[in-house]
């Protein structure tokens, strides 16, 4: 089990950049893939970004194809979200989740833990 926390949320106006931090103690954090979600007030928790312990392959959900980068650090136990050209439907709370060893998890149940959430609000 890996503690999680994440950093950087805020508000920004649209068009504009973040990136968010997430910092992990505890053992084989490298071992696992890491992923970022976000879950907007009244809708589920979605998919973000992820990137796999090996290989370091990175997978994007559509809506953020192309504006969002994921990125690790192994030897500072950190994963990072680079934020860019931000919406206001971007506007959500974003954690920080790992725990699997599957280079594909992207779904909420692939991952066993998770950080307390950083909120970032985009307005228009």
């Amino acid at each position: 089990q890996v503690q999680l926390a994440e950093s950087g949320g805020g508000l920004v106006e649209a068009g504009g950049s973040l990136r968010l931090s997430c910092s992990a103690s505890g053992r084989s954090f490298s071992s696992y893939t890491k992923a970022w979600f976000r879950q907007a007030p009244g809708k589920e928790r979605e998919f973000v970004a992820a990137i796999s312990w090996i290989g370091g392959r990175t997978t994007y959900a559509d809506s953020v194809k192309g504006r969002f980068t994921i990125s690790r650090d192994n030897a500072a136990n950190t994963v990072y979200l680079q934020m860019s050209s931000l919406k206001p439907e971007d506007t959500a709370v974003y954690y920080c989740a790992a725990g699997t060893r599957s280079v594909s998890a992207t779904r909420v149940a692939d991952f066993s833990s998770w950080g307390q959430g950083t909120q970032v609000t985009v307005s228009s």
